[in-house]
């Protein structure tokens, strides 16, 4: 197998739209639970940089959504290979088959849903406008007319931005002094604390743990768009797996493993919809 470095294999999947292989890992090349079974490992894709569902603590990727998966590798008899990779290669990656499903948070949109097989959602989380502290030119939402605005690249924060940009203009009549896109989420809380951005659009779970890592250093002065329901993600053509990762969700729901698990992690079990939680016309 050829071996690339992690700059190259980002750089590649950003120019190509497709993600390409890593050094030491098994790749999911099959599309069902015989090949997983098979194969004697459950390969997935996360960006574990959003916690508490997915993070990296002392080398090791941690969160809710590990613990999931590592009943879910139970159930099935083989090991687990988690791919810690940016955001932005994972569902070109799911696309070619680089792993089994996308075991991170993602925002389930209307776009997304027509062209990925959605899970039952995992989590919900709501867009909030976190800026510094000590930044007294902003104290609502509409006061960030005229200000640099950053969230991440790719992610469901984006077209919320977006969006929030046009509602400025027709109530203030400007928008943004600029919008910058990053990586990760952790790289926009950093671009507000150098100064970089004005103001970082954040989901609220990335924006409560940043808060408490750096007392006194931020603020939200509002939250914008509407809550954002999180899921996994499988390949539209590997339905099995979909329907493998929703029962067992209701399976752990319903022995109470998952409830479990969500006050470990978030204080408290989550109330999250079973049903009619897919936009029209979705897979």
């Amino acid at each position: 197998m050829r071996k690339l470095t992690r700059r190259s294999f980002i750089q590649s999947t950003l120019a190509s739209g497709a993600a390409l292989a890593l050094p030491s890992l098994a790749f999911a090349e099959g599309g069902t639970l015989a090949d997983i079974k098979k194969r004697g490992t459950l390969v997935v894709g996360t960006e574990a940089a959003y916690e508490p569902f997915e993070f990296v603590e002392n080398g090791q990727i941690v969160g809710y959504g590990h613990d999931v998966l590592e009943l879910m590798v139970a159930k099935l008899g083989v090991k687990l290979e988690q791919m810690n990779l940016p955001f932005q290669g994972l569902l070109p990656g799911l696309m070619s088959h680089k792993f089994d499903f996308v075991a991170t948070s993602v925002g389930i949109t209307p776009e997304r849903a027509k062209r990925f097989a959605f899970s039952e959602p995992v989590g919900v989380v709501r867009s909030e406008l976190m800026v510094r502290a000590d930044d007294t030119s902003i104290k609502q939402d509409l006061d960030i007319g005229g200000k640099t605005i950053g969230t991440q690249m790719g992610s469901s924060s984006q077209p919320v931005a977006d969006e929030f940009e046009k509602e400025l203009k027709a109530k203030t009549g400007k928008g943004y002094a600029g919008t910058k896109l990053f990586q990760a989420y952790p790289d926009v809380s950093n671009a507000l604390a150098n100064r970089t951005i004005d103001v970082a659009l954040m989901p609220s779970n990335i924006a409560a743990v940043q808060m408490k890592r750096q007392p006194n250093a931020f603020r939200i002065v509002g939250t914008i768009g509407q809550p954002k329901l999180l899921a996994w993600v499988a390949n539209p053509n590997d339905l099995e797996i979909r329907k493998f990762i929703n029962d067992s969700l209701d399976e752990f729901r319903t022995n109470g493993k998952l409830a479990a698990l969500q006050t470990k992690w978030f204080g408290a079990p989550m109330d999250t919809p079973r049903a009619n939680y897919l936009p029209a016309g979705a897979i």
